[in-house]
């Protein structure tokens, strides 16, 4: 990582000794059409508690002009080193220190980030400050405890916009000059910069004002559905006011659809930036912009728990971040007029995976991370500090009540407004509001890693009727490697009963809320009563937890699974089945069986895409390796028949149509490919539009169909950002040594390439059916990785470490050249980190693969 690595304990010393009041910073982008580094001013007022005291202050630059503290020059050379100026004799009281230098834009998304558009061939420039990357274009204490305020000066190039945290001021002579922001922390103030369309607008409401604006290059204008997106976010407004019952904190809103961008999007104050991926060029399905709009309410939510209030270090990463996961999809399901009400079908089916996932991974970590370092931090914006988090959030709402959690946090953002807080804070008012006593439940569910599983234990007489209902609950070992204990936890759980009616739906016949703990929680099931069909275990999924079904429920949804008459308990049913094959306690063979028995039924758009995705994967890396290519051709076959039968022109064509890109094999599925991408054969319907062309074209150059000629002439067609990327990654996908060895050398050997052609080219290079091909760069890989994570910035060394690990190769040589190379390297705790999440993936390969040919035999 660039610059030096802030620990917690210089964070609380330098906490301790200051208070900082505000910043004036001037910078001059005049020159940013041509690149290079920029002029950087920065004046920073701050009190010291102690005379004579020594502390430092954060710059990453190439050149430092002068330093000047409290009226005196200081020796560049004796305080400037790496990414600190050491600040010493302080005085009681007001200081003033200055620093003039030279920055420089980045391609990576990190600091200030210049991309020029290939359609208009002009520079476009906006900030990713997001952890400590705010002192890579201004001086700066970086850390979320020393807020201040903050006036932007900017000169630009003539004819561009200036955007930033307070509303846009009316340019001078080029020169934009901000009014002061309020009480923020540096990691959430924002500079964008250049050309840009911007689309306006307000939100109004009983007296209240807010402006709005919309922003993106002028090449994505045709596509952007401003009228959409600022019916979400008013939407927001309207939810989160009430719920909060505080006023939106800052003088206005702005939302810019930025390239290139690392992220989603990220919170800064009034001014949210987000990655333009989400102004569609070509159809999407109703999944995308769900998708989409949970991302905008999860911003907004951060402008209240986040920004307005902050927490006091890293540690509570996760709440700023669950937090506003979990209120975005609660507005997404409960807001009057809301497009998407089952919001928390997809949080079931596509969160919580994730964050089961990570959970058993040797890196799982409690939702409240200790977090030493910068180095940690970066590492651990993951499925735990999202997704667990934001599930254990869910639980917690239904433990203390809605209204009460909801009267916390009221009373929680009015007493700590423009601060900082800690865990306690927000403990402390739910305490107050719900009369609960939340230490134990937070040292239970926040202080320890791991996840439980509950299965039912249930007994019936001669007649089938209910003589005993039990709820077990395990704790199975961590990982190798996870620190920690297994830990039985308290769980507010829901029960669903499920019977078959007459039109052959599974429905809900009966419902038993109850608090499981301990090893056995006895169900208050009514005596005499007949046995449902199917007993679900955290229906409407109030826990966190793993669930499996008794052998009876089993057997009803492998034959029903798709006819649950409600989209959540079909979504909990496939998370199951999905994790007991990543358990190896179901065949990829039975996992697909079931995915093809069911999936016809299943009507929720995001849900079957989820479904595409865990069959390829499940056949990519779990099939037993003499079946799998008889299962993919399998499921190929089966994508092929359900594109030709869905309704055309809809959502689940264009999904069929994806999947069939992704798996086409034989030559028949590739002459249809190629048939539908030349227009000689069509599907009654389907557009093939740019996004799908691209994915056609992939798939055929993955093949050896496509060569180098014809990529570039997809590419004339689409000469864009987006059309950059996709040919990059058809290139890097080619089934050859030379494709191979050149996209290796463009990315490992050679750090030219921006951030989003760099995640395109790994992309492409990665392809699944090229085993034999990719083998020999595992150990070009170990080699190569140390000396890469060493010299790029954390974006750019992640994608590198994480997308070049070669996950393909399933075997114990992989395991074992893994922990060889862990031995012999002793990697930072951050590559160390992700290099064994990668070895975890290959180890459950292996066990789901012997489990799948287990089963062969059986």
């Amino acid at each position: 990582m660039p610059g030096t690595n802030l620990t917690r304990e210089e964070a609380q010393e330098r906490a301790r000794l200051l208070t900082v009041d505000a910043y004036e910073v001037d910078l001059d982008l005049s020159g940013a059409q041509e690149g290079g580094t920029y002029r950087s001013v920065t004046t920073v007022r701050f009190d010291s508690a102690e005379a004579g005291a020594e502390t430092f202050i954060d710059l990453v630059a190439p050149a430092v002009h002068d330093i000047v503290l409290n009226g005196k020059d200081l020796d560049i050379a004796a305080v400037f080193r790496d990414s600190r100026i050491t600040l010493k004799h302080l005085r009681a009281g007001a200081n003033e220190l200055k620093v003039v230098a030279d920055c420089s834009y980045t391609n990576t998304g990190e600091g200030l980030h210049r991309f020029v558009d290939p359609v208009d061939e002009q520079a476009y420039l906006y900030t990713q400050f997001e952890v400590p990357d705010a002192r890579r274009v201004f001086a700066s204490f970086e850390q979320p405890d020393l807020k201040a305020t903050f006036r932007f000066t900017v000169k630009a190039p003539s004819g561009w916009t200036v955007i930033s945290n307070s509303p846009t001021p009316e340019p001078k002579d080029d020169v934009w000059s901000f009014e002061p922001t309020p009480r923020i922390s540096t990691y959430i103030t924002a500079l964008i910069a250049g050309p840009y369309h911007s689309v306006h607008s307000s939100y109004e409401k009983d007296g209240q004002s807010v402006p709005l604006g919309i922003y993106c290059r002028p090449s994505l204008a045709e596509y952007l559905d401003a009228d959409e997106i600022f019916a979400v976010t008013r939407q927001g407004f309207d939810w989160f006011q009430e719920k909060f019952d505080y006023a939106y904190p800052f003088a206005k809103y702005d939302q810019l659809f930025v390239p290139e961008f690392n992220a989603g999007a990220m919170e800064n104050a009034g001014v949210v930036t987000i990655r333009d991926q989400y102004v569609f060029r070509s159809k999407v399905t109703d999944a995308a912009y769900e998708t989409r709009a949970e991302t905008i309410l999860h911003e907004l939510a951060h402008m209240w728990f986040g920004d307005l209030v902050t927490m006091e270090w890293w540690n509570d990463l996760w709440l700023n971040e669950s937090f506003a996961t979990y209120t975005s999809i609660a507005c997404q399901a409960d807001a009057e007029g809301s497009k998407w009400p089952h919001s928390w079908t997809t949080f079931a089916n596509s969160m919580k995976t994730w964050a089961y996932r990570q959970d058993q991974l040797p890196s799982t970590h409690p939702i409240m991370a200790d977090i030493q370092d910068l180095d940690d931090v970066l590492v651990n914006f993951d499925g735990i500090t999202y997704a667990k988090g934001a599930s254990v959030l869910k639980q917690l709402v239904a433990y203390v009540g809605k209204d009460a959690f909801f009267q916390g946090v009221q009373a929680y953002f009015k007493a700590h407004a423009f601060g900082n807080t800690r865990l306690s804070d927000l403990l402390g008012a739910l305490e107050e509001t719900s009369g609960r006593d939340l230490r134990t439940w937070s040292k239970a569910w926040l202080e320890t890693a791991g996840i439980n599983i509950l299965r039912p234990e249930i007994e019936t007489d001669a007649d089938g009727h209910v003589t005993s209902f039990t709820v077990l609950q395990e704790a199975p070992a961590l990982p190798a490697g996870a620190k920690g204990e297994p830990t039985l936890r308290p769980h507010r759980i829901a029960i669903g009963c499920y019977d078959l009616d007459a039109a052959g739906k599974l429905v809900r016949t009966d419902r038993i809320e109850l608090d499981v703990d301990g090893e056995r929680t006895t169900v208050p099931f009514p005596s005499g009563t007949a046995r449902p069909a199917v007993v679900l275990l955290n229906d409407d999924d109030l826990s966190y937890a793993k669930v499996r079904l008794d052998e009876e429920s089993l057997r009803v949804v492998t034959e029903h699974l798709g006819d649950f008459a409600e989209s959540l308990p079909r979504a909990l049913s496939w998370a199951s089945a999905w994790d007991m094959t990543r358990d190896g306690e179901l065949a990829t063979r039975d996992y697909l069986a079931l995915v093809l028995s069911g999936i016809g039924k299943e009507s929720d758009i995001g849900v079957v895409q989820s479904l595409h995705r865990q069959v390829k994967m499940a056949l990519d890396l779990y099939a037993a390796p003499e079946w799998r290519e008889a299962g993919l051709n399998q499921w190929t076959e089966a994508t092929l028949a359900h594109l030709r039968a869905a309704e055309p022109a809809g959502d689940h064509q264009l999904a069929w149509a994806r999947a069939f890109a992704a798996t086409a094999r034989s030559p028949l599925h590739l002459d249809v490919l190629q048939s539908l991408l030349d227009g000689t054969q069509e599907i009654e319907g389907l557009v093939v539009d740019t996004e799908l062309r691209w994915a056609f074209v992939q798939r055929l150059a993955a093949t050896g169909l496509l060569d180098e000629e014809e990529i570039a002439a997809e590419y004339e067609r689409d000469r864009t950002a987006a059309g950059e990327r996709h040919a990059a990654s058809a290139r890097a996908a080619q089934p050859s040594e030379e494709a191979k060895a050149e996209a290796w050398a463009s990315v490992v050997e050679s750090d030219k390439l921006p951030n989003s052609l760099q995640e395109s080219v790994i992309t492409g290079f990665v392809q699944t059916d090229q085993r034999e091909l990719l083998a020999p760069y595992t150990e070009r890989f170990f080699t190569a990785v140390k000396d890469v994570w060493d010299s790029r910035s954390h974006e750019m060394a992640q994608q590198i470490a994480v997308g070049l690990y070669p996950s393909l190769q399933v075997s114990q040589e992989t395991l074992d050249a893994t922990d060889a190379w862990l031995e012999s390297v002793q990697p930072s705790a951050a590559l160390r980190r992700l290099m064994s999440e990668s070895r975890s993936g290959v180890e459950r390969a292996l066990k789901a693969q012997a489990a799948d040919a287990a089963a062969a035999t059986a």
